[in-house]
């Protein structure tokens, strides 16, 4: 059994979204299933070169064609005149780009995929998104080969949280052009793989002709190995990853300012935005908040299980959240220390973290509800009582990655 994976996000470029396209195309070779990766010619950002690729994949590359990353707003600011200008038509071609701004290399990668598929005898194509314009490739290389096309969604292609169609024309001609793309992945997949089941509600209301199957992320433990908690004199809060759409560490942060804990840090590994640091900067949090910008994934590792809590944070995104179970969740879970879960009470999120007991869950736009949750924390943690979270070994096992890749080469030969 032959696979294409088709993904955006792939060592060496860093970042949340390289992880489960990474560790299918590990594990999969094992279960038997040859496998091939697709992915642009970019280069990783400073300190990713630890990223490996799997030993047993093959790794094509097609020469990315696009916008690189930034955030356009932040990218407006930083310029003055007729820079700014010129960075903000420049931007505008980007925004107009639909489904997606990754469009371009989604459609010079297609000729590419349909030469890998014929030429290895290539039995199954899976494209992951985002972004949503890969599942175009699917389409196409589906139709001039015939080989089945699995779409694996690691974020809804509808109600998404993080884009704002319910705030903006342009937002809105987006998610209309997404809710295209679910169509056609309902219409013609051969198999739908969705990260959530929340996700996967999404699909069924379009009543997709291939299997629909929801395969969440997974935990893996062995990054881990090797690496310690120390105990601290402070109470360290640590939050790894980006800042993006609706996410916003404001409540937290305003939760630490009132709390009045002075051997408290809380540290940020990740972009956060200039207005977010601005509005820190409000707050005279002095050494209690730490910005430790981007930092390579094995340093990312090292502060998560070398601290006393960590910090997730889901926005409500007009009731989209809900159904929200960011990978971050997964590798916070690994990590393998408490969690200060400021997320939809009643969301996905919420009852992962109490049903296996790693954690507490609070609002995430409640700073009073988060103040007294960092208090509660840090009594606990005063009285020697804020031990770590090991997962019982069901748990372990539900959760692990290996596990995940079984049931998607399960799906796979299911196929043939």
């Amino acid at each position: 059994m032959k696979l294409l994976l088709v993904t955006r996000h792939f060592p060496p470029g860093g970042g949340g979204g390289v992880q489960r396209p990474l560790k299918f195309a590990s594990h999969l070779p094992a279960l038997g299933i040859e496998t091939h990766v697709l992915a642009p010619e970019l280069p990783g950002a400073p300190g990713e070169d630890e990223l490996e690729l799997p030993t047993q994949a093959w790794v094509h590359r097609v020469r990315y064609v696009g916008p690189r990353d930034g955030r356009p707003a932040e990218l407006v600011r930083q310029r003055q005149g007729l820079a700014r200008l010129g960075t903000q038509a420049a931007l505008l071609g980007r925004r107009l780009l639909v489904p997606d701004e990754n469009l371009p290399w989604s459609t010079v990668a297609v000729p590419a995929a349909v030469r890998l598929v014929r030429r290895e005898g290539i039995d199954v194509v899976l494209t992951t998104s985002p972004p949503p314009s890969l599942h175009l490739l699917g389409a196409l290389v589906k139709r001039a080969t015939g080989a089945a096309w699995v779409a694996d969604l690691r974020d809804p292609l509808g109600a998404h949280p993080h884009r704002r169609g319910y705030e903006s024309r342009l937002a809105l001609l987006k998610e209309t052009a997404v809710g295209g793309v679910a169509r056609l992945v309902a219409a013609q997949a051969d198999a739908v793989v969705a990260a959530s089941e929340a996700i996967a509600e999404e699909l069924r209301a379009l009543e997709p002709k291939g299997r629909l199957a929801t395969i969440a992320n997974g935990c893996d433990f062995d990054d881990f190995a090797g690496l310690e908690h120390h105990p601290s004199d402070r109470l360290r809060i640590t939050h790894t990853g980006h800042f993006h759409g609706k996410r916003d560490p404001r409540p937290f942060l305003r939760a630490l300012a009132e709390s009045g804990l002075e051997d408290v840090v809380a540290r940020f590994a990740g972009d956060v935005r200039d207005s977010d640091r601005a509005f820190a900067a409000t707050l005279d949090l002095g050494d209690r908040l730490e910005l430790l910008g981007s930092v390579p994934r094995r340093r990312s590792l090292e502060l998560q299980r070398d601290s006393e809590v960590l910090l997730l944070l889901v926005p409500y995104s007009g009731g989209r959240g809900q159904g929200v179970l960011t990978g971050k969740l997964f590798e916070y879970l690994a990590a393998e220390r408490p969690i200060l879960a400021a997320v939809p009470p009643d969301g996905a999120a919420a009852r992962l973290v109490r049903d296996t007991g790693t954690g507490v869950v609070v609002p995430p736009d409640d700073a009073g509800a988060i103040r007294d949750a960092l208090l509660d924390l840090h009594g606990r943690w005063r009285a020697g009582l804020l031990d770590g979270t090991p997962l019982a070994d069901e748990w372990r096992e539900r959760l692990s990655r290996a596990a995940r890749a079984e049931e998607l080469a399960e799906l796979v030969r299911s196929l043939r």
